[in-house]
């Protein structure tokens, strides 16, 4: 990146220089050609004024050597653009002058001016003409340097000064490439400090992105660290559960009346692993999902809180909770699969820590323009050192009744991933041995 910088720096820096001699050329030619017409007209009026042309016929070279213009070519044609005269050849050999633009302009306007460039000589001869009261034409002309002389006669000059600035540019541009790229090599090597990196004003929204990324993928990395000891350490337990027993019994050392109790812990911790893995999997698909596109319809959120009731009323009276919904049929913008999840999870929980002969109540009403969703027991509560991190994976309050009662600890986290995707709000208000209960507030379709 610092040598394009570079490279860019000095292809500005010749273009400038190129650029700027072509123009500088082309002005300082423009007023080359308005001084030597002007001179040109000078002259003549000059010979004019001596009379000497005024006449037609031979015009003896003392007069014209009296005048001291050596470096002019004069010429006196008459009307009919018969050459009467020229200091610089022989008119005998000369062709009619009359179709010459300088020559025909002067004869219908008065006076004329032309450029002819000699290939040649590498010259342009400058023409002025103007009619006299005879009506014959005085011509004098000129040679000077073309353009493309001038600019080879200056062009040693412009390639030193090239040079020159190029060297100029190269140091100039190396160390202002050092300076451009300075805070950001810094910001390379110290993304892990404080804000206050040293970088330019209109450097800081791109630092504050890169950093945020970097927060980002540094927090993603030990979240997935994290993720992957406690998967290893929760599959553990079951597996380590489903050897020991599987190895007793194949070694013959399970009394025969003990066999069918050893074969209901093989099945629990068969079961409790396969719920793990089944919620693995469901959160690492709502991962891959953030980044995609995900379909929203109206969804009866009633409706689905009625049959999320109607499926766990066995396991609520299984655990002997009492499951209730009430509430109003409302309609919210969201994906129906993910409702449902949080529908389950969310009950579930509230069976599984609840008290006996405990109570769960799930609301569903409107809340201005938004639908509220509650979720309400009479459980064990959650203490509120650790009401803010009961949403994380894994987490859980109580390890020894949460395994006892097959939860797996990623419920409420699988609840908050599909709140935050849903750009819902969820309120969690919880006192131990009082109960939990959580609220969401979902956008209303009718909005």
């Amino acid at each position: 990146m610092k040598r394009k910088i570079q490279r860019e720096f000095i292809f500005v820096a010749l273009t400038t220089i190129l650029l700027t001699t072509v123009l500088v050329t082309a002005v300082f030619y423009n007023f080359f050609k308005k001084e030597i017409i002007e001179e040109l007209k000078t002259y003549t009026r000059v010979l004019q004024s001596t009379g000497v042309f005024h006449v037609e016929g031979e015009i003896g070279e003392t007069a014209y050597d009296s005048l001291g213009l050596k470096t002019l070519r004069i010429s006196l044609i008459n009307s009919d653009g018969i050459v009467l005269y020229d200091n610089d050849v022989d008119v005998g050999g000369l062709d009619n002058h009359g179709d010459r633009p300088e020559i025909a302009e002067a004869l219908k306007n008065g006076s004329g001016q032309s450029i002819r460039r000699s290939d040649t000589l590498d010259a342009n001869s400058f023409y002025y003409a103007v009619r006299q009261e005879n009506g014959s034409v005085l011509r004098v002309a000129k040679e000077a340097s073309s353009i493309w002389r001038i600019f080879k006669s200056a062009l040693p000059i412009v390639v030193a000064m090239a040079v020159g600035m190029l060297m100029i540019c190269w140091c100039l541009s190396s160390q202002a490439t050092k300076s451009l790229m300075a805070p950001i090599d810094y910001l390379a090597d110290h993304l892990d400090e404080c804000d206050d990196l040293p970088v330019y004003k209109e450097m800081v929204p791109f630092v504050q992105t890169i950093r945020k990324q970097h927060t980002d993928i540094v927090k993603n990395a030990r979240m997935r660290q994290d993720f992957t000891a406690n998967i290893s350490h929760e599959l553990k337990t079951p597996l380590t559960s489903i050897s020991g027993y599987a190895e007793l019994i194949e070694h013959q050392m399970v009394a025969s009346k003990d066999i069918p109790r050893f074969a209901g812990e093989i099945h629990r911790s068969a079961q409790r692993m396969l719920t793990m893995i089944n919620d693995i999997i469901k959160l690492s698909e709502l991962d891959v999902m953030e980044a995609t596109t995900m379909v929203f319809d109206r969804v009866p959120l009633y409706q689905l809180a009625e049959n999320c009731v109607n499926m766990l009323q066995i396991n609520a009276e299984k655990h002997q909770v009492s499951l209730e919904l009430k509430g109003i049929p409302c309609e919210i913008t969201a994906n129906k699969e993910m409702v449902e999840e949080t529908l389950y999870n969310l009950c579930d929980n509230a069976i599984r820590y609840n008290h006996e002969n405990g109570k769960v109540i799930v609301t569903v009403e409107p809340a201005g323009t938004k639908v509220r969703l509650c979720v309400e027991d009479t459980g064990i509560g959650i203490p509120s050192k650790h009401q803010e991190r009961v949403f994380e994976r894994f987490y859980r309050v109580d390890k020894s009744r949460s395994k006892a009662t097959g939860g797996t600890g990623l419920g409420l986290a699988i609840v908050k991933h599909i709140v935050a995707q849903h750009k819902a709000e969820m309120i969690l208000e919880s006192e131990v041995d009082q109960g939990t209960k959580i609220t969401i507030l979902f956008e209303n379709a009718e909005n």
